[in-house]
């Protein structure tokens, strides 16, 4: 079919990057997305391809905006580490230094780092109680967030924050920014219009419902039998357990995040900065790849990038993630490489996966930023076959050219 054709382009020596782009829509049933890939501030990845509306047969365009789900979390760490940067935040002082409320109930002593590591234990949704999508951004939520008590005792452990975590770096940044600032608009006017990148944490009226891409996802009991597959097999058994750490911090009781509600205005309008970001794939990549490269237009300290580079700490405990219930490695806001979960050349490497096989990541060593958006939203975060095939091909590219 037409529609499902390729857009775009690569430069020379990135071709197999769009053969794989390619078999992703004509072989392995995505059904519309884009890639971009930076090298050293310069684009040589710009695909897009397949349908941004598959009810209604409309095609993806060189401008549609698509939601990254969980890659949002990737972005509102990068604007913590501008705060960093412009001495606004330290990673080693208690949150309570900036949050004075955030003290209580025991939690004076947890350091920046541990929250935005998810070594807090501020991970569970059991005291918010939200019955409305607008209820995702309000003052209400900080209050109660700021009253709750650890799981465990910060630094022993790790469980991904799946839904907290975008709100904890959005009232700092809050607190530190000179001008109070939402973590949104704060990452619209020092990151993405600086950038020319256009990204949002709380999509602005302005843009047209004709730009965006429509998700398709997991909406019945029925679509969830088909994608059982992609879900591993711990976490499954952690959803079906109430009482679990699993279900407790990820189980959405009135899917307020249902994945045919980010298709709503009202849902993307808010700033949820865990989860709703949505943006242009190539805005994503462009924003990666200043931090990847050196963040010079950014004015990024050197010393805030070898903090993000820095390979992770772990736990007291180790690796394993108490909620995701698999080894994983966290820092400062990021996904961190780990084996069964690598990506990028090194350690180095840092970015976030988003629910159904989005990824946005920066490779330091090859100064390179990296985004992948698609709509046929699945069981799959960094395991998705899709994606990965692309980001394969994208570093056997990059070895053949010797970069």
């Amino acid at each position: 079919m037409t529609t499902y054709c390729v857009h775009g382009w690569v430069a020379p020596g990135f071709e197999e990057v769009k053969e794989e782009f390619k078999r992703n829509l004509l072989e392995r049933r995505e059904r519309g997305a884009a890639c971009a890939v930076y090298v050293r501030g310069v684009q040589v990845v710009d695909l897009w391809g397949g349908l941004r509306d598959s009810d209604r047969g409309m095609p993806w365009e060189q401008h549609t905006m698509v939601p990254v789900f969980s890659s949002t979390k990737g972005f509102a760490a990068l604007a913590a580490v501008l705060a960093h940067s412009r001495g606004l935040l330290d990673f080693e002082q208690y949150v309570g230094t900036y949050w004075p409320e955030f003290a209580q109930n025991g939690k004076d002593q947890i350091t920046v780092r541990q929250l935005l590591s998810h070594q807090a234990g501020l991970c569970t949704l059991d005291t918010l109680r939200l019955e409305n999508i607008s209820d995702l951004h309000t003052s209400e939520v900080i209050h109660k967030l700021a009253g709750v008590r650890t799981e465990w005792l910060p630094g022993t452990k790790h469980g991904y924050h799946a839904w907290t975590i975008g709100w904890f770096i959005g009232e700092l940044i809050r607190r530190v920014d000179p001008k109070g600032r939402s973590l949104g608009r704060f990452f619209q006017e020092e990151i993405a219009e600086p950038l020319q990148a256009e990204f949002y944490i709380g999509l602005p009226d302005s843009v047209p419902d004709t730009r965006l891409a429509r998700i398709k996802g997991i909406e019945s009991p029925l679509q969830l039998l088909k994608h059982i597959h992609e879900i591993p097999i711990p976490m499954l058994f952690g959803f079906l357990n109430p009482r679990s750490l699993t279900a407790r911090s990820l189980v959405d009781p009135k899917r307020l995040v249902a994945n045919g509600n980010f298709n709503l205005r009202e849902m993307l309008a808010i700033e949820f900065p865990s989860g709703n970001g949505i943006g242009e794939v190539r805005a994503m990549a462009n924003i990666y790849g200043e931090f990847a490269s050196g963040g010079q237009r950014l004015g990024i300290h050197p010393k805030s990038l070898q903090a993000i580079e820095a390979s992770a700490t772990q736990p007291t405990s180790g690796w394993y993630d108490h909620v995701n219930r698999t080894n994983l490695a966290y820092s400062l806001g990021f996904w961190k490489p780990l084996a069964g979960h690598e990506f990028g050349s090194s350690e180095r490497a840092y970015g976030h996966p988003g629910a159904g096989g989005s990824f946005c990541f920066a490779d330091p060593d090859y100064k390179l930023g990296y985004a992948y958006g698609l709509n046929h939203v699945g069981g799959h975060m960094d395991n998705n076959p899709r994606e990965n095939a692309v980001r394969q091909a994208l570093y056997r590219c990059m070895k053949q050219r010797g970069v």
